[in-house]
């Protein structure tokens, strides 16, 4: 393939990915025999703010000499000159009297933004299977309700009086105990009532 067919067939291509890919995606085609001014043709030019005739110049690297040297660079991770990152592609191709590069740079900037908010929307914690195993079942857990209400009382179960007994079912009706399942038989039993009777208090406090 001499120079000529070499730099159309290039050009075609940019253009062709350019379209495929959209504007944020540039495509570029060096003279590396002339790295003053390389830039021979490319499209989306935009997403670099180069053009024809504009210098060789890596996006964010270091390394020129892999460049030179005809080395492919793929999928490499650029910086274009303000700051937005790229995905960045370099393929070389070397003929009789010609060596051409074509480069690819697609910003993705937008979608790493994209990508961060859904990665918060999609974020979730312990499988519900684990947090329902590992949570106290309800009789555990009004226990512990009814030993707290009786610290606050000061008083034993068997010299609870009725006063007492109010205070601690508006201990427990604070905390929220009477939404769990089974509570009313489980406090009535605990507190050596009737359930009439602590239906009755549960009236009392909430009058």
């Amino acid at each position: 393939m001499d120079k000529n067919t070499a730099l159309d067939f290039l050009s075609r291509l940019c253009d062709g990915l350019s379209v495929m890919f959209g504007p944020n995606c540039e495509t570029v085609v060096h003279d590396m025999n002339d790295p003053n001014k390389s830039i021979v043709y490319i499209a989306n030019g935009q997403v670099t703010n180069r053009s024809i005739g504009d210098k060789f110049k890596i996006l964010g690297g270091k390394d020129i000499d892999k460049f030179f040297s005809g080395t492919d660079i793929i999928n490499c991770k650029a910086l274009s000159p303000d700051k937005r990152t790229l995905k960045s592609s370099t393929f070389h191709m070397k003929g009789h009297g010609y060596h051409y590069a074509l480069g690819i740079n697609f910003d993705y900037t937008n979608f790493e933004f994209a990508h961060n908010i859904l990665k918060d929307l999609i974020s979730v914690g312990k499988d519900i299977s684990e947090v329902i195993q590992a949570s106290p079942n309800t009789e555990d857990l009004l226990d512990g309700y009814i030993d707290d209400a009786l610290k606050f009382v000061g008083k034993p179960i068997s010299m609870l009086k009725k006063e007492d007994r109010v205070q601690i079912v508006k201990c427990l009706e604070e905390k929220g105990a009477f939404v769990l399942q089974r509570s009313i038989p489980i406090i009535s039993e605990r507190l050596n009532i009737s359930r009439y009777t602590l239906y009755n208090y549960l009236k009392e406090i909430r009058n």
